[in-house]
């Protein structure tokens, strides 16, 4: 197969769907590999590098798509991008589709296969290529959190931490996933003092074992959310319902319950985003406020790590990279954590959460693969 891997172009998105690690495995499995120049200058691989892995270097992400039985990206493909994708072709990345119907619409023109990360699974229940990136995600949101904390990026002037004499920032974690563990392992770290809120009973006393009373944990109700959203200086977002779009947690009028100047980073913002005033951001322009609340709604939070996620991102992905390489359609045929992926083929919808986000009609992937 024809494997191709164009630069990202989404705003400040330095990784690159494929290593020349990578590429040096799916040149071994017997594929060629297309590399547009300079797609791994972010994570500081210059062509020469994917050369020696393999790779033929074309000048223009124009070449990859035309040429590629297989397109290996990173983020959901922007408008100039799905215009290229053609019937019979795979596309592999993150997708997001359920809040962004016109991405959606776009592949559904194509005829394009288009297996999304965040959407495979695995023998354990869990989303394995989604996984890495909420870890550098819930990780970075602490960070985030923190310098939008400070009065000079428009926050309430507070150190997580707080210093000897002085108590320390409290932190509202919504949801304990993967997500909401890592940001809670970074909060905990700096000293914040850190709530986790989680809908699940078994979750939380797997977080209270885990954290060994570092945290506090509670029921994720409307009066714990209120209670803690009101109390807290930063609030992170790590709800996650795989493929659909985030509920709203946090609604507008909740805002004036707030501190004014404290901070919310919406992890869920790639699914919409779980408080209601969220829209995304980019790291241009990471931050808006309303309502005198800072909101950090970047999009594409790894990006601001690309050596870290990129790389993190590529041993999530390169098993199952592989089998579609080397057995295309059959591949998600025979395997249902691929088939878990399958968000749309040949002009139809074959993810539930993404057919009900938008109202469009479900085909399995079963029947729109043909498979008995």
């Amino acid at each position: 197969m024809r494997v191709g891997c164009p630069k990202e172009i989404k705003n400040h998105e330095y990784r690159v769907g494929l290593t020349p690690g990578s590429v040096r495995e799916y040149v071994a499995h017997g594929h060629e590999v297309i590399i547009e120049t300079r797609a791994g200058a972010g994570i500081g691989a210059d062509d020469d590098a994917y050369r020696a892995a393999g790779a033929r270097i074309v000048a223009a992400a124009k070449e990859v798509f035309e040429k590629s039985d297989m397109v290996v990206k990173v983020k959901e493909p922007q408008p100039n991008e799905w215009a290229q994708l053609r019937e019979g072709q795979i596309l592999y990345a993150y997708l997001h589709l359920a809040p962004d119907p016109a991405q959606t619409e776009g592949l559904l023109k194509s005829g394009v296969t288009a297996v999304a990360y965040e959407t495979v699974t695995d023998d354990r229940g869990g989303l394995p290529l989604l996984a890495p990136m909420s870890e550098v995600a819930g990780r970075l949101s602490i960070q985030a959190g923190a310098t939008a904390l400070q009065k000079v990026n428009g926050g309430r002037g507070i150190l997580l931490g707080g210093v000897p004499g002085v108590v320390p920032a409290k932190v509202a974690i919504l949801g304990g996933g993967v997500v909401g563990l890592h940001a809670a392992e970074m909060a905990v770290g700096l000293g914040a003092d850190v709530t986790i809120l989680d809908r699940s009973i078994p979750r939380l006393r797997q977080l209270d074992d885990f954290f060994k009373g570092r945290v506090h944990t509670r029921l994720s109700t409307i009066d714990a959310i209120e209670e803690e959203v009101f109390a807290a200086d930063l609030v992170i977002g790590a709800v996650l319902i795989p493929g659909a779009a985030a509920p709203k947690l946090v609604t507008r009028e909740m805002l004036s319950g707030m501190k004014r100047g404290a901070v919310i980073v919406d992890v869920a913002i790639d699914q919409g985003g779980c408080f209601e005033t969220s829209h995304a951001t980019t790291h241009s322009d990471p931050t808006y406020e309303v309502d005198g609340v800072i909101h950090y709604c970047v999009a594409n939070m790894p990006g601001a790590v690309p050596i870290t996620s990129t790389h993190a991102l590529n041993n999530a992905t390169l098993h199952y990279g592989l089998q579609l390489a080397d057995r295309g359609l059959k591949a998600i045929a025979e395997d249902r954590h691929l088939r878990a992926g399958l968000n749309v083929h040949r002009g139809r919808i074959t993810n539930s959460a993404v057919a009900e986000a938008l109202g469009y009609e479900m085909s399995t992937p079963e029947a729109a693969l043909n498979v008995a």
